[in-house]
């Protein structure tokens, strides 16, 4: 969501492998990966964060290549999956803060106007995983519109 609250272009960023076979110099077997993914979700470390270690210290570019398994399909068969996905905690924790802030800061306005942004942010992923069914239908955010 790049240009929809901003007039910006957003980040460029790396470029995924082009070949979907595991590289030729990885000697780490499916099974070896499948085992760090646990590990590293059982200390309590994300999805995002599990795939950003197994590249920079195991070198393993991509999990998927090697497992055929995606992490998160990897920590649903282990029943490590979180129970709220890790981008709309993140823009829940997000909100919190800003509300945070907004009742020590009460005029600024500014801020007030994004936290109305990041809450409809919020509302669009609740939508769309409750349609997904990652989410209960019943499920909603504890969110205290600030503007109101």
């Amino acid at each position: 969501m790049a240009r929809m609250h901003a007039r910006k272009r957003g980040k460029s960023g790396s470029k995924r492998p082009i070949s979907k076979a595991p590289p030729s110099w990885l000697k780490v077997t499916p099974d070896e990966v499948e085992a760090l993914v646990v590990k590293y979700a059982k200390e309590g470390y994300p999805p995002s964060v599990i795939g950003v270690i197994l590249r920079d210290q195991h070198g393993i570019p991509l999990v998927k290549q090697v497992t055929g398994k995606t992490i998160k399909r990897i920590l649903e068969e282990n029943n490590l999956l979180p129970q709220i996905p890790e981008d709309l905690d993140n823009l829940l924790k997000k909100a919190r803060r800003m509300k945070a802030h907004l009742a020590k800061h009460r005029g600024d306005k500014y801020n007030r106007h994004r936290l109305q942004l990041v809450e409809a942010k919020i509302h669009r992923l609740v939508k769309y995983y409750k349609q997904v069914g990652e989410l209960p239908p019943d499920w909603q955010p504890e969110l205290v519109y600030a503007y109101r």
